[in-house]
């Protein structure tokens, strides 16, 4: 017993806390979901091993120093590459997309662990680069790396991911303060690869999605986001209870488990349930920007910086789909949706920057 409170005692329960009832919802939402849904009882199934194992890996994260990563980072970056390599070559194709392992009957997605690779990589190079001395130097090699990455998860083809992988980098690009004129280049950039992109690598279905958020009426593609947002608006303030939400109960909500969760838990739990959700999000995420001001380690602080972003970025992304506001990208709530690789991936980008926290406090 003096073992387990001592072990508690060592947990930083501001990030702790808010991650274990996201889980929490996770779950409830999809056992509600498997009551409606054909095959969805053997996701919630799933799901509680996925969580049970993601929870360990974030204990052992948050508690090991996380100033191990920093020279283990070039082998994790060799592994990201070879890993999507391999996914492209060997992998599983589920709804078009090229990009997962099958594991006794597990799907594993690189990608999703490749996110966090990326941070590390990026964290460890920032920490130790001069950037006002030669910053040109330092966006040519880190757009470089990044960018065969993201030319790798295209060719799957995983718009959202590499979207995901781009604004990771772009994060950083923020956070160690590059010459403005650098973002300016990107953002041509940008502009050159979507037209590229537009003509002769988006496919049409990519296409269409672009189209129906620009022009709702142009096609019939955003039926998900119309029955997102109904779901959304039907929940009122208290909702209408797990398992009585009639457009995920009763099969008019695609994706519920995944890309929509968001709006089985509006209709559901309604204005309630959304207030914890954003809620245990916030604590989260202010927790660990507050560490930024004692963390004397600019490693730690840029990994902290890089995983919280990117956190944030989902979590608006997904929501703004789920209401209309964004085009579908498919990219899932974070501790939320279903999703073996992408939860476990999650916990362990959470465990780090618990570890970065942790640490930053007993150095103080």
């Amino acid at each position: 017993m003096k073992t387990f409170i001592a072990f508690l005692k060592q947990i930083d329960w501001y990030i702790a806390a808010p991650v274990i009832v996201l889980l929490c919802f996770s779950l409830a939402e999809l056992y509600s979901v498997s009551l409606g849904q054909d095959g969805a009882a053997e996701l919630f199934s799933k799901q509680i091993w996925f969580v049970v194992f993601g929870l360990i890996v974030f204990f052992v994260l948050a508690l090991t120093d996380f100033h191990h990563l920093y020279s283990y980072s070039n082998y994790f970056y060799v592994f990201a590459l070879l890993s999507l390599i391999a996914v492209l070559l060997f992998g599983q194709t589920i709804n078009g997309t090229k990009g997962w392992f099958g594991f006794f009957g597990f799907g594993i997605q690189p990608v999703e662990l490749v996110k966090l690779i990326l941070i590390i990589c990026l964290a460890r190079y920032f920490a130790k680069a001069a950037v006002a001395i030669r910053p040109f130097k330092h966006f040519f090699i880190t757009g470089i790396f990044t960018a065969l990455l993201i030319v790798l998860v295209l060719l799957q083809p995983d718009l959202g991911s590499a979207a995901l992988l781009f604004a990771v980098w772009g994060i950083f690009l923020f956070a160690v303060d590059f010459p403005k004129k650098y973002i300016a280049y990107i953002l041509a950039g940008l502009l050159i690869v979507f037209a590229l992109a537009w003509q002769f690598a988006f496919r049409d279905y990519q296409r269409e999605r672009i189209i129906s958020y620009i022009q709702p009426s142009a096609t019939s593609t955003n039926y998900n986001v119309k029955q997102a947002i109904i779901a959304v608006g039907a929940g009122g303030l208290s909702g209408r209870g797990l398992g009585f939400g009639s457009q995920s109960q009763l099969k008019f909500l695609p994706e519920a488990s995944t890309d929509f969760i968001f709006a089985v838990i509006a209709e559901e739990l309604g204005l309630v349930g959304v207030i914890v959700i954003l809620g245990c999000f916030g604590v989260l995420l202010f927790r660990c920007f507050s560490a930024l001001a004692r963390s004397r380690n600019y490693f730690g602080s840029l990994l902290i910086v890089g995983g919280a972003g990117l956190i944030f970025i989902e979590m608006f992304i997904n929501i703004g789909m789920n209401m209309g506001i964004l085009p579908v990208v498919g990219i899932p709530l974070p501790f939320v949706s279903y999703g073996g690789s992408s939860l476990i991936a999650h916990l362990a980008l959470a465990g780090v920057m618990h570890s970065v926290v942790r640490y930053s406090a007993a150095k103080r």
